[in-house]
């Protein structure tokens, strides 16, 4: 049985191949730029684009389980064309913004929800998995720790769960190769509450030296962050972050109550990541 693997280049989609390989699991790694997929020795590569349906038959023959990655450009013909291969399971990687109160206009949300609403109305079996803020939104920091220069922020005490990325490959690849997600929709998050505030703090231990977190008005938050993503979702995420900002995030989901084994920590990730808080 193969399982196809989209969104091969990501954090998430590598680390879900390099478990399933080394499972020996039959894993085929699908990208819309195969010079820039690596994969380990023995796992087969495919051109996938997903708003592209010509791709789609090469991509799918034999396939049995997809983990996919949301797109909405084409999810429909992919849909046809996964039943039309037979493939028995999709799992989605989406996100907890579905989840919102005005998710169909938030185009954070939207992105995610128009995948689940086409996969819902396939004849497809379907696991939806729903990470919450991921560890790795820290990066977004990189720059101004490794250049000692204050972190600034609309809202520093918003608080939320983040999710190691890790924890996500888990839970995707007990959804591929298990059955007690198959069917399931689970939001997941990190095993604590911490609000950026204190993410820095854990940073700024691990790294060995202090991280000033500097307080900004919206404004200045919107022209910044303005410079390299698209104004409704520098708006969305001000807004999350504002309505975050009166006390901790729930704990959802995570691979301790989905799999027995305990979550990373916040911690864990700040040591695994340190290099790259330096390099700058």
């Amino acid at each position: 049985m193969t399982i196809l693997i989209t969104g091969a280049r990501g954090k998430v989609g590598q680390a879900v191949i390099g478990r399933l390989h080394s499972a020996g699991r039959t894993v085929r790694a699908a990208s819309a730029d195969l010079a820039e997929l690596t994969v380990p020795a023995g796992v087969e590569t495919v051109g996938l684009v997903l708003d592209r349906p010509e791709t789609f038959e090469a991509a799918l023959r034999g396939v049995r389980q997809v983990f996919l990655y949301p797109q909405p450009a084409g999810v429909h013909e992919l849909a046809e064309a996964a039943e039309a291969a037979g493939v028995e399971h999709v799992v989605l990687l989406s996100s907890s913004s579905v989840l919102g109160p005005d998710a169909e206009n938030d185009p954070l949300a939207n992105h995610s929800l128009q995948v689940e609403r086409a996969l819902a109305a396939s004849g497809l079996t379907r696991t939806f998995l729903r990470p919450d803020a991921f560890a790795s939104n820290s990066l977004g920091w990189a720059r101004a720790i490794g250049r000692s220069m204050p972190v600034q922020l609309a809202y520093p005490d918003s608080h939320i769960a983040p999710i190691h990325p890790e924890d996500i490959a888990d839970i995707a690849v007990e959804a591929l190769t298990g059955t007690s997600l198959t069917g399931s929709s689970v939001t997941l998050t990190g095993p604590e509450s911490l609000s950026f505030r204190e993410q820095l703090a854990v940073l700024a231990d691990t790294l060995g030296h202090e991280i000033p977190v500097e307080r900004i008005t919206r404004a200045e938050a919107e022209q910044q962050m303005g410079t390299y993503m698209p104004a409704p979702v520098v708006s969305s995420l001000l807004d999350l972050w504002e309505a975050a900002n009166h006390g901790p995030a729930a704990i959802a989901d995570t691979t301790d109550t989905l799999l027995r084994r305990p979550a990373r920590t916040y911690r864990q990730w700040a040591r695994e990541n340190a290099p790259a808080f330096t390099r700058h």
